[in-house]
């Protein structure tokens, strides 16, 4: 008999989900009513968890690689096991067709690869205030990976944020604004859900469980984004 899928998340204190990658993932399962369950895993425990089942690290070469282990992780019905969130998205949808994410649409992989692009402008407005989110082992774990990446302390790296950052997001948003217009929207391919919305709208949920004073400034970039998170909301509702 098959055993519930298990999806592997970083918790938040109030043990829910809060992180952009996880809540892709979470987002098919919703999204495709695949039954699962969440295990929560604190950011130093991602590499001795995973390893202990036998996953490989991340590719190097895969895009948006970060770190050797992360989550999302996936346990599927079979008791096999994948990682990070784009071959998990590729593996849901072999598994589970019905309630296609369209993911050979080019839409697909041009969001994929803009995120980058939408929240590169507000890093400094977002990222020094994730710990503030998380229980203390993942609050510290941060804290001493960030400031490595950052070069000083993430308190002090954060009194880098500068009201022109939003300037400077205003342009890679309008074209995601123009590429949601482009089919009548709510979503990316009009009224058909994609893959490319779950993306994007996962971003907003991060920066909403981040802070809720930036999501609201970002939805307000461009007419398109409240729209698209309305209509996504009821794949936002499972969040433990």
């Amino acid at each position: 008999m098959s055993s519930q899928v298990v999806l592997y998340d970083l918790p938040s204190q109030q043990g829910t989900s809060w992180s952009l990658n996880p809540w892709k993932t979470r987002m098919i399962l919703n999204y495709k009513g695949i039954d699962y369950k969440t295990e929560w895993v604190e950011y130093p425990d991602l590499a001795p968890k995973f390893k202990s089942v036998g996953l490989p690290p991340n590719d190097k070469n895969a895009p948006g690689y970060f770190s050797d282990y992360s989550s999302p992780a996936i346990r599927y019905a079979d008791g096999s096991y994948g990682m990070d969130s784009w071959p998990i998205a590729q593996e849901l949808e072999k598994r589970y067709p019905s309630q296609s994410l369209h993911l050979d649409d080019p839409i697909v992989v041009h969001v994929r690869d803009h995120i980058s692009k939408l929240v590169g402008p507000l890093f400094l407005h977002v990222i020094p205030k994730v710990p503030f989110l998380l229980p203390k082992p993942s609050a510290d774990y941060f804290y001493e990976t960030r400031a490595k990446m950052f070069g000083a302390p993430v308190q002090e790296a954060a009194k880098g944020a500068k009201e022109e950052d939003w300037e400077k997001a205003k342009e890679p948003a309008k074209e995601v604004g123009d590429l949601l217009r482009k089919n009548g929207g709510p979503f990316f391919l009009g009224e058909t859900v994609s893959y490319a919305d779950f993306i994007f709208v996962s971003l907003l949920q991060f920066l909403k469980r981040v802070d809720d004073s930036v999501f609201q400034r970002y939805l307000a970039l461009d007419p398109t984004f409240p729209k698209i998170f309305e209509a996504s909301k009821q794949w936002l509702q499972k969040e433990d």
